[in-house]
This record gives C-alpha cells, structure tokens and sequence, in this order.
C-alpha cells in the first residue's frame, strides 16, 4: 500500500457515517461469535461425531442453500418497504438465539439443523445489510464503505479464532483433534458477543429514506450486465467449494488443531489489512480489475493447495488466501450497487446472495465427492480451474452501460 493510498483510506474512513461504524461493529461481534464456532466445527464434527468429508460437504453446502431464498425474500421485502434496519436486526437476532443449541449437537443431524437455522439468521440479514451500506454512502464511495465492513469482519473472525486457540491451549493443550468439552467451551463463550452484535444494530443504525420501486419494473430496473455478472459469479462459486476443506487439508498434511487456527489468524489479519485500502483502491480505478486479479490469485492458491506436501506451504496459502478475501469479496459488492439503481438494490443483493448460497450446495458435495474418490488434492484442482475460467469469462464482460456511468469504467 502506497503512502497516498494509505492517507486516502484514512480519511475516508474518518468520513464515513455512523451506519457504516455501526453495521462493521455489529459486524465484527457477530463474526468473532461465528467464527470461534465454525472455524472448530469441521474438526468437531470430523474428530468427536466421527463424519466424513461428503457429509461435511452436504452439511457445509446444505447450511447455505437451504436458507438461501430468504435473501431474496428479505431484500426483496426491504426494497417493497423502504426499510432495511429491522429486518437486519432479525436476521442477527436469530443466529445469536441459536448458538447455544451448538451446546447440545450430539449428531451431525443436530449440528446440521443448528447450522441450517444460523443460516436462515444470515438470509435474513445479509441483503438489507448489504443495501444498507450502499445507501448510507455515496457512489464515489463505495468501495471504502465496503471495504472498511470486510475488514471489521476479517477482524472479527481473527479475534474468534485467537479466543478458539486460547480456550483449546488452556483445555487440551497441544492435542492434535478437538475434543467435546473444549468445543462446549468455545460455544458458552461465543454467546456475549453475538448478543451484543444484536444490541449494536438496534441502536445504533439509522434507516435512510429511499423511494420505492415500481415492481412490474424491477427485473427490467436490475438489468442484463447485472445478471450476466451473476452468471460469471455463479461459474465461479461452482469451484469455491466451503473453508471446511482447506481445514482439512492443513490437517492431512499433518498440521495440529493449534496450528489450523494460526493459519486462521494469519488467514484474517491479512484479510483485515488489505481490505479496506483494496476498497479505497477500487474507487479510484475500475473494481471489475481487482475482482479478476483476486480471482486469479484464487486459482493460483487453490493450486498450491493441491500440491502442497508439507505444513509450512499452508501457512503462506493461507496468507495468500487472506489477501484474495480483501481484494475481490468486498470489492464486488461494491460493483453490485453500482450496476443497479437504489431503490432495487434490497433485491440485487437478495439475488447476488442466493446465487452465492445455491451454488454452495453442489460446490461442497462435489468437493467431497472429488476427496472421496480422487483423493486430497483433487478439489482444489477443480476450484482452481473454475476460478480461471471465471476470471477469463469476467475479463470478457462487458455491460453495455452503468447507472449514469459510461460503461468503460467497468473495464
């Protein structure tokens, strides 16, 4: 990051609202909640309830999928009032009530439904959320406001995964699998912060008044760039098969529970770092290039993934892996409210989301298929070549206009 560019983050970030402080807070709670849960989940499920790597997939992709609709609905729903606070509130208000049922998943049915309703939370929520942000803010300033959420949620997942390590250091020590009561342990304390999350939003966030959609209009209003850009997303997602299998990964070239979470840790600070000045960066120049480049260095990771033979090369995968996650994630949000006009944006978002989760399903049963059948590396082979194809199909796109923007801005 180059000293302008670092000045420029900083006083955007000074700039920015108090929605955009408030929904990162709320952000950064709920994530470090989450995350002290699902980072260990794989290993809990794999280690103490003895699942294989397909019904992990299923359970994974599943969680995903299942809810998915409800992100359609919600924004959808939040477009047709004209408000986006509430139905937020209710979506984080769901995944905190349903963390301490983690206390009792005995089966992979029981952490199958508590991870399915976590999810409905997030249906509900991601798409006024994410409308959310984009309302609060300006075009011009998009991709900070963006940025600067991704990097309280990197940040929240980094500290969820410090307190996963420390509660496994001071129950378990050094053992190479998760055992039950550490797991039971991580879940009581993940309580406080997914409560405060909630309590966050509802106070501190403010709706803003937006107009409301002609509904016979509202596929017309979203337009052809906008679903040809979630064709080329939907590509992609087919190979971004669930974290699970990273973890897993680490874990078959011999890594211990301790050592999966520092890659973690590492995973996020990087995430935490880059994303907030890739989104600064993505205001000034045209955001589809930093979603390619992150897309490609997706592909180049997954395939170092696949080959990798030793523990050392997870550690600077998962490096890698965080710098992708600051570069694309937030960074084509951003582009989703700059193809779509604002009083759909509930919509395009709830769309945006919905392809994301569905894909999620068949991406994760195939990966555990493909390990299943061909072995360790062969998902990420796969994933890999996805993300190429992916990146060569968006370097082809080209929208024939943006809301008031001349279309070689995407380009």
């Amino acid at each position: 990051m180059t000293p302008r560019l670092g000045h420029t983050v900083r006083e955007k970030s000074r700039r920015l609202p108090r929605n955009i402080w408030t929904l990162s807070i709320t952000s950064f709670l709920m994530d470090a909640s989450s995350e002290m849960v699902l980072t260990v989940l794989p290993l809990f499920l794999s280690s103490v309830l003895g699942v294989k790597p397909t019904f992990i997939g299923l359970i994974e992709g599943g969680a995903e999928s299942t809810a998915s609709l409800l992100r359609v609905v919600s924004g959808w729903w939040s477009d047709r009032l004209g408000k986006r606070k509430w139905l937020a509130v209710l979506g984080y208000g769901i995944s905190a009530a349903v963390r301490p049922v983690f206390l009792f998943a005995n089966s992979w049915m029981t952490v199958a439904l508590s991870r399915w309703v976590d999810r409905v939370g997030k249906g509900v929520r991601a798409a006024p959320r994410d409308a959310l942000v984009a309302d609060s803010v300006k075009r011009e300033k998009h991709g900070i406001a963006f940025g600067f959420q991704r990097a309280a949620d990197a940040g929240g997942t980094m500290l969820g995964i410090v307190v996963a390590m420390l509660a496994v250091w001071f129950t378990q020590g050094a053992a190479a699998d998760l055992q039950a009561h550490t797991f039971s342990i991580i879940v009581i304390i993940s309580i406080v912060p997914a409560a405060l999350s909630v309590l966050a939003l509802a106070i501190g966030a403010r709706d803003v008044s937006l107009p409301k959609p002609d509904r016979a209009a509202t596929k017309q209003s979203l337009g052809r760039p906008f679903f040809l850009f979630l064709v080329i997303v939907a590509l992609f997602q087919l190979g971004n098969s669930a974290d699970a299998f990273i973890i897993l990964r680490a874990r078959s070239l011999g890594a211990n529970l301790l050592g999966i979470l520092g890659m973690l840790v590492v995973f996020n600070l990087t995430d935490t770092l880059i994303a907030a000045p890739a989104g600064a960066l993505s205001d000034r120049i045209p955001r589809k290039r930093l979603i390619v480049g992150g897309w490609l260095l997706y592909a180049a990771i997954y395939f170092g993934i696949a080959v990798a033979h030793a523990q050392w090369t997870m550690w600077v995968l998962y490096m890698l892996y965080g710098a992708y996650y600051g570069t694309a994630y937030g960074t084509a949000r951003a582009l989703v409210a700059d193809l779509v006009p604002v009083e759909s944006r509930g919509t395009a978002y709830g769309i945006y989301n919905t392809v994301i989760g569905v894909i999620g399903l068949p991406a994760s049963i195939l990966a555990g298929a493909l390990w299943d059948r061909f072995g360790a590396p062969s998902p990420f082979y796969f994933g890999a070549g996805m993300a190429l194809i992916a990146a060569l199909a968006l370097i082809a796109w080209r929208p024939l206009a943006e809301r008031g923007k001349p279309a070689k801005e995407l380009t």
